[in-house]
């Protein structure tokens, strides 16, 4: 079946070692690409239709090509069609094509399944319309589709992770500038493991799109304070001293913010100078601020996080991605993984009632394109 097309291409899921909910603010992140992948294998028709098929599905959903905008509500079409939507909008050639779509990043796991469909559409739409694949275009291109189209009020994070990762790195990302340091991740004795509370979620209903608005609450507040265009630049010596004109949860939501951004930093030294045990430290105290001060973690992910450093074998877990369900990374001693994740399945069983999910992914490129 997948050897009709003409070409497969694929984009990735991803991973954010540190730097949650601060993409939206203007800060650094630090996420890397994942071998969970969204590949779409892709031939023109010469028609203005798309045609639309899954492998994993017996839905055949057809797009047409001047009314992109018209399936908003159509489900497991409206990422695909918002993203030749923003792709057709940014000046783009959208063709008529038979698309077939296989996704390897679990749903709802909080690694960027949405993401990697968005970044590998328009990708794949650009490689058969011979469009040069500038992958921070693409990314900017699949976070429209994510705003405008499906109404996920996100950032740029994910979109940039999928398109722009390089195997064996992680990427330090300023969201404000979108300047980009690879850096390559080695972790000595240790490993990441990667493991979904299976709790399913939801972003456009869950409470994202009220904390993001939270923040900007927070942020016109200060500006009447401090010289700032975004929440990130703020230090925290200037949090200690401008942060009670803040109140309550806005207070909170800034806090973690402010702290987080140093986190990003911090860890970003640490990965480079071999601290793993720093980088560990680090990101148990962003799940406690994501937990107390941002209230996106909720029971599922911590227990998984309390039963992850439970184990002798792990020096540092926390949520990853937007939180209300996902999962969580953690640092763990490479000989010792197999006895690390038994313990944590086995701990979260017995909490909540029905078992995680455990995955083996590597560090992996973003976009990639092979000719069938």
């Amino acid at each position: 079946m997948k050897d009709n097309y003409q070409y497969k291409v694929s984009a990735s899921g991803r991973v954010n070692l540190i730097g949650e909910h601060v993409d939206y603010c203007g800060g650094k992140v630090f996420p890397a690409a994942l071998s969970l992948k969204n590949d779409v294998y892709i031939r023109p028709n010469g028609t203005d239709k798309i045609n639309l098929s899954w492998t994993t599905l017996n839905d055949k959903i057809t797009l047409d090509i001047h009314r992109l905008d018209e399936y908003k509500n159509v489900k497991y079409a409206n990422y695909i069609a918002g993203s030749l939507w923003a792709w057709q909008k940014a000046g783009n050639r959208v063709i008529g094509a038979d698309m077939l779509f296989e996704c390897r990043v679990p749903f709802g796991s909080g690694l960027s399944s949405s993401a990697a469909i968005e970044v590998s559409t328009i990708a794949a739409m650009a490689t058969i319309t011979n469009t040069p694949l500038d992958k921070p275009v693409i990314a900017l291109a699949a976070q429209r589709a994510e705003r405008e189209y499906a109404g996920v009020n996100c950032g740029i994070m994910d979109q940039y992770a999928s398109a722009c990762g390089v195997k064996g790195h992680a990427m330090l990302l300023d969201c404000s500038t979108l300047f980009c340091e690879q850096v390559p991740v080695d972790l000595g004795e240790y490993s990441l493991v990667i493991i979904n509370c299976n709790k399913p979620h939801n972003l456009v209903e869950s409470k994202y799109n009220e904390r993001r608005a939270e923040t900007e609450e927070a942020l016109k507040i200060l500006q009447t304070k401090l010289p700032i265009k975004n929440l990130a630049e703020v230090t925290i010596e200037q949090f200690d001293e401008y942060g009670r004109f803040l109140n309550g949860k806005v207070f909170d939501r800034a806090k973690h913010v402010v702290f987080e951004c140093d986190r990003v930093n911090k860890a970003s030294a640490a990965m480079k100078s071999g601290d793993i045990k720093t980088l560990g430290k680090l990101l148990n105290e962003s799940h406690n601020s994501l937990r107390d001060l941002y209230e996106v973690t909720g029971r599922e992910l911590d227990t998984l996080q309390k039963a992850a450093l439970s184990s002798p074998y792990c020096i540092g877990s926390r949520m990853t991605g937007a939180g209300f369900g996902g999962c969580t990374v953690s640092l763990v001693k490479t000989a010792n993984k197999s006895d690390f994740e038994t313990s944590v399945v086995d701990a979260y069983l017995k909490e909540i009632g029905y078992a995680p999910s455990v995955y083996e992914a590597e560090i992996d490129d973003g976009i990639t394109v092979e000719k069938l």
